[in-house]
């Protein structure tokens, strides 16, 4: 979340807690019941309630401002204002009405939203109804704006001129605009990630998979058996590598997608590439964001083997720490520069190369908070070992968002 966004959301948040406090003080002076002492006080009731209110409207306006979430979250907004009607509108039309008085109201909404929809402030005017029987005498029309300005508008009616009814569906309104701010930023987010993974999977390298079926077709005359069992191995490779959906995996999906890359790998270099794994059981149901572990395996592979005739070592390693899963992928190849890795995490990538690095060391960043970045020590003829921590808690959500 943007540091925007979260003082949005305290601002809004403290301006509902007003509002919960100001009706308990007008339930209060109206004769309201007796205060239960097991209950609290009405003021503390009311601003319960505001809260508990507000929190069943969140759900539908974090999906966005449209006809569905609108009617999904307007007869929360009138519960939590206590108003006779209440109308949601984007920029062009009404998307949901709740209360009554819709029949005769609801064409006049564009006009009387107009002036709130151009200037993004709230107002309050006269309905104008001549119906005696109709309680929708007056409307507070407030804004509700995204990252791009307005998007609409929240119209409360009243039976009466009301500066109560003015100040709380303003407030109501703030709060309802960080929802739907947050609603922007998650499919934000979510593009990022879809352009991330569509990056790795470009990563992928032709010439491996060329290399990978020239491979194959050399065992076909002389082992078909083998050859068999690497197309198979090939097929499920790049079907989990270019799979459509889910921006997350368990650890075995990954290290399976990972014996599939070394078995077609192995198949060309022989016995220069050798590869030790330690497993722990326990770590294979831990999730982490797809396809994060094959790059850094990509990676020692490429530089393990890079100008080396006498091939290369990798090991990979996954263990319990308790809270984490800790996963290592080391080899002992050319290694890198420090200065030169240092660029590489800040998405230079002078020479065309350590894209897998940084974009997997950003995600996880991106997910997990930034003390769960890519962890690497390296050094010019010194091999390269790269950490992953990964959180043992739902996948997907910054503890910032918690």
């Amino acid at each position: 979340m943007s540091g925007f966004a979260l003082a949005a959301a305290a601002t809004a948040g403290a301006g509902l807690l007003a509002v919960g406090v100001v009706l308990g003080r007008i339930t209060a002076r109206r004769g309201g019941p007796a205060a239960d002492p097991h209950l609290g006080t009405p003021v503390e009731r009311a601003t319960f309630h505001t809260l508990h209110t507000a929190s069943l409207a969140a759900p539908p306006l974090r999906a966005g401002l449209t006809e569905e979430t609108a009617r999904r979250a307007a007869g929360t907004l009138r519960s939590l204002l206590g108003t006779e009607a209440l109308c949601l509108t984007d920029r062009g039309a009404v998307l949901a009405w709740d209360g009554p008085g819709e029949e005769h109201h609801r064409a006049h909404v564009p006009a009387q939203a107009a002036d709130t929809l151009e200037t993004g402030r709230s107002r309050s005017a006269h309905t104008g109804c001549a119906d005696p029987a109709c309680p929708l005498r007056w409307a507070v029309i407030a804004p509700l704006t995204g990252e791009d300005g307005v998007l609409g508008a929240l119209v409360a009616y009243g039976s009466r001129e009301s500066a109560v009814l003015v100040r709380a569906a303003t407030e109501v309104a703030r709060w309802a605009s960080v929802q739907l701010e947050l609603a922007e930023l998650d499919r934000s987010r979510t593009r990022i990630v879809e352009a991330e993974i569509r990056a790795l999977r470009a990563q992928i390298s032709p010439h491996f998979i060329f290399n990978s079926l020239a491979a194959i077709a050399s065992f076909v005359r002389t082992d078909p058996e083998r050859a068999r069992e690497l197309l198979l191995e090939f097929a499920d490779f790049t079907r989990y590598s270019f799979r459509k959906h889910g921006e997350f995996a368990q650890i075995a999906d990954e290290l399976r997608s990972i014996e599939q890359y070394l078995a077609l790998a192995g198949a060309r270099f022989g016995n220069r590439l050798k590869v030790t794994l330690q497993i722990a059981p326990e770590v294979l149901p831990v999730t982490l964001p797809f396809l994060c572990l094959q790059p850094l395996v990509e990676n020692a592979v490429k530089h393990g083997l890079q100008d080396r005739e006498r091939g290369c070592r990798v090991t990979i390693a996954a263990r319990d720490a308790g809270a984490e899963a800790v996963v290592t992928v080391e080899d002992d190849g050319i290694g890198m520069d420090p200065e030169l890795l240092r660029a590489v995490l800040r998405g230079e990538h002078p020479d065309g190369s350590g894209i897998g690095l940084s974009n997997v060391d950003e995600r996880l960043r991106q997910v997990y908070g930034t003390e769960y970045g890519l962890v690497i020590e390296t050094g010019v003829g010194a091999g390269m070992k790269v950490t992953v921590r990964i959180p043992k808690y739902r996948p997907g959500v910054h503890r910032s968002a918690l």
